[in-house]
């Protein structure tokens, strides 16, 4: 481990740029592998020191610091190579196996999908990556997993070279950070290059009806896996007219027995089980199969992302405050099988809210906007629709939100927290955003 990271500095100082969970793990791995190391964030210094990171033998940026940053642009100009702490990581645990996955929607469901399953097939598994825990805290660990399933955002990906998973799992592609791309291609093109080094024998498991996603891989080098939910000729697919998912040619699982909400939580649970069905042969028999079902059944929705966090007067409150791009939230909206009170709201991130129409309408029974965006949502629904659905202009008190939401709603309704926009105008993360949304659903 210590001469390959020691070797990723060329003999020079790191500088660490950003010390959050990933950039502290990050200064922890290459000080215990003996690399001298500049560890700087603005939020704790009073500033970066630009001209020791100018000097630097190779900088690790934190997902989190935008590649304009004067750190990050010191380093450019003085032609100082740039990498994520995804790559510092796997540097230093060249002989782990792991799966990567990325996508617009649904990756961090899918991340931990595919480990919960792996690990129901006896596989000593650890998520890490975009999920939350840093792969660079895996790294300090003395004890290696069998697997590593690694969420990888766009950001994290640009920077991260020798990226070469034994699997590669691309879940979708929609518009996303826009406020930070300069266009969609661009975003775009940092999620492809999770296949930056697929060969003739790399394996991805890609999303049969995502025509952005089939077009940026049909022509890739390795083996192609797909799943779909109507294409009868994909590995893993789902049969609507028997309500059954079914993966290698044999059914897997009925649908009512799958303990989440959506249908693009089918497609999930179908991309999680053809992903672990590639990357371990041994389970490609019906007790494989009958394994990958019982790791479904015993699956529970993660906090934040299309969450039931519970039932009050015959009202069902929904948490997807992860939510944060438009197509996640229509994705949200269209899941829903009651009349939905939708709270649309937030920090904008660019794109507008007229791609949701379709979804407003044959789903919602009230649209709430409210935070920075209101004003934007308000401007680009309202007329559209006509007045099909009723959209309401709220604030930034998410406790007048939560309170309106209460008085619309009737029993048998849902209300639904898809924001379609980040939360940083009202709260410190989504996190938070949904434990607010949970609490005071919950009249707690």
């Amino acid at each position: 481990m210590s001469d390959a990271l020691r070797a990723l500095a060329a003999g020079g100082e790191v500088a660490v740029i950003g010390l959050g969970a990933s950039g502290r793990a990050a200064v922890q791995l290459l000080e215990a592998a003996g690399v001298p190391v500049y560890g700087s964030d603005a939020k704790i210094a009073p500033g970066h020191d630009l001209a020791r990171i100018a000097r630097a033998g190779v900088v690790v940026a934190s997902p989190g610091v935008p590649p304009d940053a004067p750190p990050l642009a010191a380093a450019k100009a003085a032609g100082v190579p740039i990498v994520s702490e995804i790559e510092v990581a796997l540097r230093a645990m060249p002989d782990v196996p792991y799966i990567g996955i990325t996508g617009t929607n649904g990756k961090t469901t899918v991340t931990a999908l595919i480990a919960h399953l792996l690990r129901a097939l006896g596989r000593k598994t650890i998520e890490a990556g975009n999920i939350g825990t840093p792969l660079t805290a895996i790294a300090l660990g003395g004890d290696k997993p069998e697997w590593m399933v690694v969420e990888l955002s766009s950001f994290q990906l640009h920077d991260t070279p020798s990226v070469a998973p034994q699997v590669a799992v691309l879940t979708n592609l929609a518009p996303d950070h826009l406020d930070r791309y300069h266009s969609l291609d661009e975003y775009y093109g940092d999620k492809q290059l999770l296949f930056r080094n697929a060969s003739s024998s790399s394996h991805r498991v890609v999303n049969a009806d995502d025509a952005e996603v089939m077009r940026r891989t049909q022509a890739l080098p390795g083996v192609p896996h797909r799943f779909s939910l109507k294409d009868s000729h994909a590995e893993a697919w789902y049969d609507a007219s028997h309500a059954m998912l079914m993966l290698g040619g044999a059914p897997l699982l009925e649908r009512h027995l799958l303990p989440l909400l959506g249908d693009h939580n089918v497609a999930n649970a179908l991309c999680a089980a053809l992903a672990v069905w590639v990357a371990d042969p041994t389970c490609q028999t019906a007790a494989g199969r009958a394994k990958i079902a019982a790791g479904l059944l015993s699956f529970h929705a993660i906090p934040h992302r299309l969450e039931p966090v519970g039932e009050v007067d015959g009202v069902l409150w929904v948490n997807d405050s992860k939510a944060t791009n438009i197509g996640a939230a229509r994705t949200a909206l269209e899941g829903m099988t009651r009349p939905t009170v939708l709270l649309l709201g937030g920090r904008h991130k660019g794109e507008a809210y007229t791609a949701m129409l379709d979804a407003v309408r044959q789903h919602a029974k009230v649209v709430l906007a409210y935070g920075e965006a209101a004003a934007t949502i308000e401007a680009d629904l309202v007329g559209a629709l006509g007045g099909a659905v009723p959209v309401e202009r709220l604030g930034s008190s998410f406790e007048q939100v939560i309170s309106r939401a209460r008085a619309l709603a009737a029993p048998g309704d849902v209300v639904l927290l898809a924001p379609a926009c980040s939360s940083y105008d009202m709260f410190k993360n989504y996190e938070e955003r949904g434990a607010t949304f949970r609490r005071l659903a919950l009249g707690q």
